[in-house]
């Protein structure tokens, strides 16, 4: 959601004034599937390994259990890849519409004749490109 996220800009015909911008953008969603996935895989992990250890006896009877824990198993699996996928393609345009470049062009005082803005730091992404490979 950057776009609740507020950024000052100097205005350079009145000193004292800064002006309120907002970044564009909303890319909530995939996060929100990422996380929400992983919560439930892990969730059902926790519910499987005591499955497995507490009631081993149930599952090794019952032919359809391992059958049924297999099918959830894949379909994890798969909504495990479609939500690292729609991530890496959020955290993609997270970069673009955060990169200081995007940013300066955007800045109205930036566009000025004699103006030379540039950007202090450059956002550090590599925890965030991390979670996309994990």
């Amino acid at each position: 959601r950057l776009y609740q996220i507020p950024f000052g800009m100097p205005n350079c015909e009145d000193e004292s004034e800064a002006r309120t911008l907002y970044l564009v953008g909303d890319f909530s969603a995939p996060a929100e599937f990422f996380v929400t996935l992983g919560v439930f895989s892990f969730l059902y992990s926790m519910a499987a390994l005591v499955l497995y250890l507490r009631f081993h006896s149930l599952y090794t009877e019952n032919t359809k259990l391992p059958f049924t824990d297999f099918c959830v198993t894949v379909c994890f699996a798969f909504f495990w890849l479609v939500a690292a996928a729609a991530w890496g393609k959020g955290l993609s345009d997270v970069k673009a519409a955060t990169r200081p470049s995007t940013l300066i062009s955007a800045m109205g005082v930036c566009q000025g004749d004699g103006v030379v803005c540039s950007a202090g730091t450059t956002p550090a992404m590599g925890l965030a490109n991390i979670s996309v490979v994990s």
